[in-house]
């Protein structure tokens, strides 16, 4: 039985580990949206969103209905846009993503990341969507 007790804390302890990556994974990016209003482009909207990317986490490779400019606000990552060169970005700097363009971001840092993302997007469709 004494055998068993640490056999059975080291599957917990690892099972517990393995939960929070999960954890971390499936919630690796949280969009609050701030604001919502139309734009001067027909079937378009400004959304504004505070995107938050938890430490480690990494949001997988997504797409959007219109352009994303966004501004980071703390911390660093980087940008994972398909066809280009990963680009380092940290507090202070600011990208542009085409509509429609495939792309990732990961959290290199050691905390949080906090961005401004403005989304112009076509009114109706969901903000992002999965890569296929």
């Amino acid at each position: 039985m004494r055998q068993l007790l640490p056999a059975r804390t080291t599957l917990a302890a690892l099972l517990a580990l393995a939960a929070a990556s999960a954890a971390a994974q499936s919630g690796a990016i949280q969009r609050t949206v701030i604001e919502r209003a139309d734009v001067s482009i027909e079937s378009r909207e400004a959304v504004v969103a505070r995107v938050e990317l938890a430490p480690g986490a990494v949001a997988a490779r997504h797409t959007h209905p219109g352009d994303e400019i966004s501004y980071v606000l703390e911390g660093e990552g980087e940008l994972l846009v398909d066809g280009q060169a990963p680009r380092r970005v940290r507090a202070g700097d600011a990208f542009v993503v085409p509509a429609g363009q495939v792309h990732a971001a990961r959290n290199t840092g050691p905390g949080g990341m906090r961005l401004v993302g403005v989304y112009v997007v076509e009114k109706g469709q969901p903000l992002a969507s999965p890569a296929k």
